[in-house]
């Protein structure tokens, strides 16, 4: 039988953000693969993994946007998580198999007084069932196969810690921190400091970096809309570097910098700015010494657009 060869839409150049309230049990990878078809995307990437049993706000972005993604995967993170005191797992959350359940005699003013020993900057032993690598493989690949790998601290930071709602066992958190932070490490140290024992039983990111998940679209949401709709959708790319402090520059300033060519601006202090080239955004530039230099440029070049077929 002969091959018909089948026109599939191209893909095409975008640049922007999305900021995607990603559902439970749907992987970051598959979340942003879903939102790059929609989007017809040549070029996309996302600003920080969540769990598949996590939800919330996923910020992808699209194009130029990329060079710039770095910015939120430092930023500080936001969640509401919700432990499951009494009972610990094989794997710090729901998904894991029980390894003990103890009795809760938990009062709120207990809870409340444990809190505050893990704000500020704290050690956290990585779980056992994590991306994290040695030699080589993921820390969850040993996990599987009962090998026991050494595991070492880190200091994280934590802002915050929030009692949103306590109702024996289910104990509600807003948690602000660093990047890096397990929370299902943190759900474990607390139960194991209130005696209990604990595990994460829900997890929401509401924010990072500035952005916030009131502002997040769903799937569904997207999946309805048109093209134009979709476009209009999409945040500017420097939002994901609203927080460095905005330098303009214009005419021959704006050109040369866009250029990648060094400035000369005594009058800046030593720091990392945003640039805006005759209004427009430009990129990220380096001041030091008196000198400005671009660290990231964004693009103007047109990329050719393929179109693709498929043989069915």
């Amino acid at each position: 039988m002969m091959a018909v060869r089948q026109e599939i839409r191209p893909r095409r150049r975008i640049d922007g953000v999305l900021l995607l309230d990603k559902p439970c049990g749907l992987s970051s990878n598959a979340a942003l693969q879903r939102a790059k078809r929609l989007y017809r995307a040549e070029k996309a990437g996302h600003t920080g993994t969540l769990d598949p049993l996590a939800s919330g706000l996923l910020p992808i972005c699209f194009g130029e946007a990329t060079k710039f993604a770095q910015a939120l995967l430092d930023a500080d993170k936001a969640y509401v998580a919700v432990l499951h005191l009494g009972v610990t797992t094989e794997t710090g959350d729901a998904d894991g198999e029980v390894l003990a359940t103890h009795p809760v005699a938990v009062t709120r003013a207990d809870i409340e007084a444990v809190l505050p020993r893990f704000v500020g900057h704290i050690a956290q032993v990585p779980p056992r069932h994590s991306a994290l690598k040695h030699q080589g493989r993921k820390y969850y690949e040993y996990a599987r196969r009962g090998i026991e790998i050494p595991r070492v601290s880190r200091t994280v930071e934590i802002g915050s810690i929030d009692v949103v709602s306590w109702r024996t066992p289910a104990l509600e958190l807003a948690i602000r921190c660093s990047k890096g932070t397990y929370i299902r490490t943190l759900a474990e140290d607390i139960g194991a400091t209130l005696g209990c024992g604990a595990h994460l039983a829900a997890l929401r990111r509401t924010a990072t970096g500035g952005l916030d998940l009131a502002d997040a679209l769903t799937l569904e949401t997207l999946e309805q809309a048109s093209e134009a709709k979709l476009d209009a959708l999409l945040r500017s790319v420097d939002i994901l570097v609203a927080a460095l402090p905005r330098l303009d520059l214009r005419g021959m300033d704006a050109t040369r910098f866009g250029q990648g060519q060094a400035l000369e601006r005594r009058e800046l202090a030593d720091t990392t700015v945003r640039v805006y080239a005759d209004g427009v955004f430009a990129g990220v530039g380096i001041a030091s010494g008196g000198v400005l230099r671009a660290r990231r440029l964004m693009s103007t070049a047109p990329r050719p657009r393929a179109v693709e077929t498929v043989e069915s």
